[in-house]
């Protein structure tokens, strides 16, 4: 009993520094992002958005889910770290070589030489941020949530002047560059001071074999997981205009950062907590459940209040983006199921089913990539439809798996989310048909009424229903 309230504390004070970290960042690369937008066109970040997922996917091959395999240890030793130190080091300079002489490929498939210079000098971030991979997971397993919430707002802030100073002086494109390398390489030497583990010259590879058995299926899902996440991107940049792809990469800019403000703070430590819990089965669903409900509660209403204000969000980025609000309202209905997935893969990371989990992924990504290919030429928006429905209806097999590996059902996963999905979708709706006839009005007005309305309204419904964590959250603020 004193081990379970143990780590109901523990996780409590963890999970109120991730709240704080997600919900600053968000906000910061909200205000970043609107001086961004008004410095640059969608050109500018349709140039940098295509090559995200090379990024991407050179961050998987440095990592080979590392990251997941040294939490998922009980008791990781110096040893361990110190091996993916200089395994990762190694391989992302390896990987670095690569892509530097692949740059006029790129550049070609994209049709844009400028990529070539571009490219070469934004892979630098991935080599910089492999040195971070022990240190950050280190601070994960120890549930260091205040040390990261500061690393990350600290690097957020300084890059993000950075980037607008680059961008005021006509840098363009170079601004988002200059913008992710500074960000890339604070977080690193953050971490590495935070963390009291310091890496020696000395190096054996057993650790890494060791961790390579389990790593290598979360590193092929990650894989799989960066192409779904990218694959529009990848499909625009090559049959459409470097300005549609531009829309659609500003508006899935803002879904993410509304869906990764719940992801994130849950993320930080849903995997930590599992393996704690993993033997006890009946403890187990009632930590998964009592999480399922924190994110839906947090989710639906954050993601659904996005897609009612998505005309007035991108009109603050000025009438260059109004492309990009029909595509942000329906990302947005998606974007709320996003948090589930984290939920899932966790679990299924902390029993060590990384071959379900790869596989999982691999469906997916053929899905959405058949699909994909299929209405290339139907145009952005159906795409966009097309790709959201996909990503929520592929929870099914997600649930059909876990429910397999723990005594998670889909009725009690069903009985979780669905009264926050509909107490969120009734209050938005009622909120539209309240405001839609002032629609009229200047957009930073129309925002200034539709969002507290929406609020007040949710956290009243909320108290009428006494809902359990609208009490549980409200108790630990008093507290």
């Amino acid at each position: 009993m004193m081990q379970e309230q143990d780590l109901k504390e523990r996780t409590s004070r963890a999970l109120a520094w991730s709240g704080v970290n997600s919900g600053m960042t968000q906000l910061l690369n909200l205000v970043i992002g609107i001086f961004l937008a008004r410095l640059l066109s969608p050109g500018d970040y349709g140039i940098v958005g295509v090559l995200a997922i090379f990024s991407a996917l050179a961050g998987n091959l440095q990592d080979v889910g590392f990251t997941q395999s040294l939490i998922n240890l009980k008791t990781p030793q110096a040893r361990d770290y110190n091996s993916v130190f200089w395994f990762s080091a190694v391989t992302s300079l390896c990987l670095y070589a690569l892509l530097f002489l692949s740059a006029p490929l790129i550049a070609a498939f994209y049709h844009e030489e400028l990529l070539v210079e571009l490219s070469r000098v934004l892979f630098l971030g991935f080599f910089i941020a492999s040195l971070s991979i022990p240190s950050g997971a280190w601070l994960k397993k120890n549930l260091r949530n205040r040390e990261m919430a500061v690393i990350g707002l600290t690097a957020l802030v300084l890059s993000g002047i950075t980037g607008i100073a680059v961008a005021v002086m006509g840098g363009r494109h170079w601004a988002l560059v200059a913008q992710q390398l500074t960000y890339i390489g604070i977080t690193t030497l953050g971490r590495f001071i935070a963390c009291p583990w310091r890496p020696s010259l000395s190096w054996e590879f057993a650790p890494v074999r060791g961790m390579m058995r389990f790593g290598v299926n979360i590193f092929l899902t990650n894989v799989v997981n960066t192409l779904s996440q990218n694959l529009l991107t990848v499909v625009f940049g090559h049959y459409l205009s470097k300005a549609a792809t531009g829309f659609y990469t500003r508006a899935n800019m803002w879904n993410n950062m509304g869906h990764q403000l719940v992801s994130n703070t849950t993320n930080q430590l849903a995997q930590t907590v599992f393996v704690e819990v993993r033997e006890e089965r009946e403890r187990e669903v009632r930590v998964w459940r009592k999480m399922l409900r924190f994110t839906a509660f947090l989710s639906m209403p954050a993601m659904l209040g996005l897609s009612l204000i998505s005309d007035e969000v991108t009109a603050i980025l000025g009438p260059q983006w109004a492309e990009s609000a029909p595509l942000l309202r329906v990302l947005a209905v998606s974007g709320a199921f996003m948090p589930v997935y984290t939920l899932y893969q966790s679990l299924l990371i902390s029993h060590g089913r990384g071959r379900a989990y790869m596989l999982l992924g691999v469906g997916q990504v053929v899905c959405l990539l058949a699909a994909a290919l299929l209405l290339a030429r139907e145009g952005v928006y159906v795409m966009v439809v097309a790709y959201s429905v996909l990503q929520i209806l592929y929870l099914i097999p997600w649930q059909m798996v876990t429910g397999r590996v723990c005594d998670v059902r889909a009725g009690m996963v069903v009985r979780d989310i669905l009264p926050y999905l509909l107490s969120a979708a009734a209050v938005m709706m009622f909120t539209w048909a309240l405001t839609s006839p002032f629609e009229g009005i200047p957009f930073w007005l129309m925002l200034l009424v539709r969002i507290p309305l929406a609020a007040v309204l949710y956290a009243v419904l909320m108290w009428v229903r006494r809902d359990d964590m609208m009490t549980e959250i409200m108790r630990f603020v008093r507290r």
